[in-house]
């Protein structure tokens, strides 16, 4: 378990480098689309082991000083508010989030542009925030027939219409809180207007999966798959770079279908097109890091099952349909595994079997050891499970209690009397935040704290869907949650 497959150091030098030669490519000015999450890419830190979730920033930390960032929003996502699902927070505050999380690695943010403006309200009060903020504001607009209707595009009342976004620098990171934020036609937008202008840029594509030179069917990239079975992504040779090239690669549907557009917009702009298939608008290397191709694999199965019961939870919750879910099945057929493959899931289930279907709850520790914890009076399952793993992690008795009644009762009586809950038993944050007391006089609870960092990238499973509170701690904490798709109760509302 927690087996590097996955050359970071290498990942960063290696990319950072190819990035300044796609740069020169295009005579020194470089729009580069940046697909993905920068700043926490745990999906590529769970299936490349030994993959750092910042990775990305970093590697564009190391440019710093070549490089500015620009910021993609729909207005349509601003008026509906849409959120970015991972972190509950919805687009326009993550546009917020991004810019000061990059100032505050020292990346200069350029300006925030607002696609798919059509006097949406809610995006006319933005750009006034946005501006009272300090932030440049840049507006683009629709464009009837888009994609398909190349001379109205990259026309004056096409491209022409968006307003010229000013760079200073020659790599322009173009990145968005989401898909579908338009960053793709941004970054053809300012070819348009850079080309009027007499200025020769370049456009390339980043986006770490599918990686183009593992094999269609590798677990890496049909994780990827399962990471965006709810999008209907699908992983698909390049059939363009395989007629050019003679070689096969591997991109995905979307890239695929919109590239002879791509290619026609290109030749449009600037005479012909540099590249000849999705394949080569790329700049990944992750595929060239991997050092460990079994644990990748091995890490990408587990990542395929934790989607599995992720997308059956948020079915159960009636936050999405079966369609998912049977993406997800013929995915698991298609990589050789099953539920049966993730150990957790049998250990939790037979120790609900064995406390008569109450809650429990199984944790598998860095050396494969698997721990158990069930419902009690005073702590829920999960709660019961990770004191039990830090227990064995520091070697103490599991009959030697870590925190006194003293310190439990008093939080019980909080949330009961004081709060108005109806639940005493204590939720994982609780826990920690009551062995942190103990531990001020009580070198044994102690040393069970210190045990903490090393549940990172541990594996959970719930026999039953767990509080918000505990699944955010599991998070926290660097550990990989699954839970069975049924309530505690029959209860209709569940917080």
């Amino acid at each position: 378990m927690n087996k590097i497959g996955f050359d970071n150091d290498k990942y960063l030098d290696m990319q950072s480098e190819h990035i300044k030669k796609r740069i020169a490519q295009f005579g020194g000015k470089l729009y580069l689309e940046f697909g993905g999450k920068l700043f926490d890419d745990y999906h590529a830190a769970r299936v490349l082991p030994g993959f750092a979730p910042d990775s990305k920033v970093r590697m564009l930390a190391q440019l710093s000083s070549q490089a500015e960032i620009v910021i993609v929003i729909s207005a349509s996502d601003i008026e509906k508010n849409k959120v970015r699902s991972d972190l509950g927070i919805t687009y326009d505050a993550d546009v917020l989030r991004l810019i000061d999380a990059f100032r505050g690695i020292g990346l200069y943010v350029g300006s925030v542009v607002i696609t798919q403006y059509a006097g949406q309200t809610a995006a006319d009060a933005f750009k006034r925030r946005l501006i009272s903020l300090g932030v440049q504001v840049y507006t683009h607009y629709p464009i009837a027939g888009y994609p398909g209707n190349v001379p109205l595009i990259v026309s004056d009342d096409g491209y022409g219409k968006n307003e010229y976004i000013e760079t200073t620098r020659p790599l322009v990171v173009v990145t968005a809180p989401g898909p579908g934020s338009g960053k793709m036609a941004t970054c053809l937008s300012q070819l348009y207007h850079e080309y009027k202008r007499g200025v020769c840029a370049g456009y390339a594509k980043f986006e770490t999966f599918p990686i183009w030179n593992l094999p269609l069917k590798h677990p890496v990239n049909l994780a990827y798959e399962a990471a965006t079975a709810d999008l209907n992504d699908i992983n698909m040779i390049d059939p363009f770079h395989l007629e050019t090239y003679g070689e096969t690669t591997v991109n995905y549907n979307r890239d695929v279908e919109v590239f002879p557009v791509v290619n026609a917009i290109f030749e449009k702009i600037a005479g012909e097109s540099p590249y000849h298939s999705p394949t080569d608008m790329g700049v990944n290397m992750a595929g060239n890091c991997i050092i460990d191709d079994e644990a990748c694999r091995n890490a990408s199965c587990q990542e395929i099952i934790r989607r599995y019961y992720q997308a059956r939870c948020e079915m159960r919750e009636g936050r999405s349909d079966e369609t998912a879910v049977h993406k997800l099945e013929l995915l698991m057929q298609q990589a050789k595994i099953s539920i049966e493959d993730r150990p957790v899931v049998a250990a939790a289930l037979a120790r609900a079997e064995e406390t008569e279907g109450n809650p429990t709850a199984a944790i598998e520790l860095p050396d494969g050891t698997i721990i158990t914890g069930k419902t009690s009076s005073l702590l829920g399952a999960s709660s019961a499970a990770l004191l039990n793993a830090l227990k064995h992690l520091a070697n103490i008795p599991k009959q030697l209690p870590l925190i006194p009644p003293i310190v439990i009762e008093p939080i019980q009586k909080l949330k009961i009397r004081g709060l108005g809950n109806h639940n005493p038993r204590l939720h994982t944050d609780e826990v920690l935040i009551a062995l942190s007391i103990s531990a001020t006089t009580n070198p044994v609870a102690s040393l069970a704290l210190d045990q903490l960092p090393k549940l990172n990238g541990c594996e959970v499973h719930s026999s039953v869907i767990l509080a918000q509170v505990d699944d955010n701690i599991f998070k926290k904490l660097g550990m990989n949650l699954t839970c069975e798709p049924k309530h505690q109760t029959k209860r209709l509302y569940h917080k």
